[in-house]
C-alpha cells in the first residue's frame, strides 16, 4: 500500500493534467526522481530538511510551468501524439541534466519521522510507510475539496469537459493548464520524497515509475481522480503479493499484465465512462 499510495499521487498528477489538456504527459516519472535527487541535494549542502523538501517540490512545479509555457503551449493544434512525444523529450532532457548535474550513484534520504519499526499484529510497519498513507490521504481530501468546493477545481473541470464553452464563459483556460501542469508535477516530487528513505533514487528512477504511475492511471480510468487512487493501490498491492508469493523477479511485470487485463476487458478503466463517437 505504502507504494501504490507513491503511484496513485503520481497517477493523480496524469488525471489532472489529461482532464486540463487531453495530454498524457510522460514526464511525470520524472518529477518524482527530482523529488528524492534534490532533496539529497540541498541536504548535501546543509540546508534544513524542512527547507530541502520544500524546495524539491517548489522546483519541479515551476519546471513543470515552464514545459507547459514553452514546449505544450508552443505546440497548440498538434497533434496529440506530438504532444506524447513533446513531454518524453522533456523527461529525456531532465534525466540528462540530472545524470551530469549529480552523477548516477544512487542516494537515499533519512526518514521523515523515527525509523523504528512498529509491530501490529507480528508485522513490522516503518513509520515513513503511515506517513506516506497519512499524507497520501490527507491530499486525496484536499483535492477533493479543490474541486468539489472552490472556483478553481471548478474551472479545472469544465476546462476538461469542454474547453471552448469554458472559455465562452470567461475561464482562463490557460491558466488552468498551467496550473494543472505545476500541481501534477508538485504532486509527483512530493511522491519521490516520500519514497526515498524506503527505496534508492538515482537519475533513471523516474522510467519506471512514471510508466507504473501511468499504468495505475489506466487500470483506474485515464481523467478518473478516485480511479487514479484506486489504480494506484491495486498496482502497489499486487507487485508485493507477487514479489512475497512467487517471485520479485516479476514484480515489474505485474503492472504491464494489469493493463493489458484492462485494455482487453475494459478499455475505459475501472471507473472510467464508457463513450462513443459519431464519424
Amino acid at each position: 500500500m505504502t507504494t501504490g499510495a507513491i503511484y496513485a499521487l503520481s497517477a493523480i498528477g496524469f488525471t489532472l493534467i489529461f482532464n486540463a489538456s487531453k495530454i498524457v504527459n510522460f514526464a511525470q516519472g520524472e518529477f518524482i526522481m527530482l523529488g528524492g535527487m534534490l532533496t539529497f541535494f540541498f541536504l548535501q549542502i546543509e540546508l534544513p530538511l524542512a527547507w530541502a523538501v520544500l524546495l524539491a517540490i517548489l522546483l519541479p512545479a515551476v519546471i513543470g510551468t515552464l514545459i507547459q509555457r514553452f514546449a505544450i503551449d508552443l505546440a497548440k493544434g498538434a497533434d496529440d501524439v506530438v504532444l506524447v512525444i513533446i513531454t518524453i523529450g522533456a523527461a529525456t532532457f531532465i534525466r540528462g541534466i540530472i545524470k551530469v548535474w549529480l552523477g548516477k550513484n544512487a542516494h537515499s534520504l533519512p526518514p521523515l519521522l523515527d525509523n523504528a519499526p512498529i509491530e501490529v499484529f507480528g508485522a513490522s510497519i516503518l513509520p515513513q510507510s503511515l506517513c506516506i498513507l497519512a499524507i497520501t490521504a490527507v491530499l486525496v481530501v484536499a483535492l477533493w475539496y479543490l474541486f468539489g468546493r472552490t472556483m478553481t477545481g471548478k474551472a479545472m473541470l469544465a476546462t476538461s469537459f469542454n474547453r471552448t464553452v469554458a472559455q465562452l464563459v470567461g475561464i482562463n483556460t490557460g491558466g488552468v493548464q498551467v496550473a494543472s501542469f505545476a500541481a501534477s508535477a508538485a504532486l509527483g516530487a512530493l511522491g519521490g520524497v516520500l519514497i526515498t528513505p524506503i527505496a534508492l533514487t538515482a537519475y533513471d528512477v523516474g522510467i519506471m515509475l512514471g510508466l507504473k504511475a501511468f499504468v495505475a492511471a489506466v487500470v483506474g480510468g485515464l481523467g478518473n481522480g478516485r480511479g487514479a487512487i484506486i489504480g494506484g493501490l491495486l498496482v502497489g498491492i499486487s507487485e508485493a503479493m507477487v514479489s512475497g508469493y512467487i517471485s520479485s523477479a516479476y514484480k515489474d511485470a505485474i503492472p504491464f499484465i494489469l493493463i493489458l487485463a484492462i485494455l482487453f476487458f475494459k478499455p475505459s478503466g475501472i471507473f472510467g465512462a464508457k463513450s462513443a463517437e459519431r464519424v
